[in-house]
């Protein structure tokens, strides 16, 4: 118990908390980015994620005179996103608020894969297409599937279901989740709405699914 102690005082602090929240999107922050988006000073964003890190959650990279951070992996996006869903649903205040909730739970981006309402519309496509399994394992037909989209089976579970916090049902994480949010944003069919971690899908995107029998 003493390690989930120590976890939820990482995560109390809201400025901790959105930090982490932000590097929900996959991408690698600097500190000066983080401290920005938490309306922090340099030094109080430097302090936190000193803690961040020390803790596990997060991971640092340095490329010159910058620093950078990104979630210590796949399995921290898990548990961050798996924590939002059993908490409360915060109601946003404000137009522009609920207009970014709307969009985020439209469509969004979970560490590396696909989640909210498009996620799930991915899962239920690959569901009917016998790609994954209910459980959302990777299915011999959907492995071939996959390869002919450029995938290559590695050490990573290939699918594997997270609850998406907004929908309250599992979408599709794991290798497989992953490339195929990559290849979307490769050929266009998805794109980030500003700097959020809210995505659309695009025009050219609804073609694509279409030929790939996703519907």
């Amino acid at each position: 118990m003493a390690v989930v102690h120590a976890l939820a005082a990482l995560l109390a602090d809201r400025t901790r908390a959105a930090f982490c929240e932000a590097l929900l999107d996959g991408r690698a922050w600097t500190a000066a980015e983080l401290a920005a988006h938490a309306r922090v000073a340099p030094s109080t964003a430097s302090e936190h994620l000193t803690r961040l890190i020390g803790g596990g959650l997060l991971v640092e990279h340095r490329q010159g005179r910058h620093r950078y951070v990104s979630l210590a992996g796949p399995h921290v996006a898990e548990l961050l996103e798996a924590m939002t869903a059993f908490a409360a649903p915060a109601q946003p205040r404000g137009l522009r608020a609920a207009s970014a909730s709307e969009a985020m739970a439209r469509g969004r981006t979970c560490y590396d894969h696909l989640a909210g309402k498009l996620g799930i519309a991915l899962k239920t496509g690959l569901l009917d297409l016998g790609v994954v399994t209910g459980e959302l394992a990777i299915t011999e037909p959907g492995l071939v599937w996959l390869k002919e989209l450029g995938f290559e089976p590695s050490k990573r579970q290939t699918g594997r279901a997270c609850l998406d916090w907004t929908e309250r049902v599992p979408h599709l994480a794991g290798a497989a989740g992953a490339h195929l949010c990559e290849v979307f944003f490769e050929r266009g069919w998805i794109k980030r709405i500003g700097t959020t971690r809210a995505v659309v899908l695009t025009p050219a995107g609804a073609d694509g699914w279409r030929e790939l029998g996703l519907k």
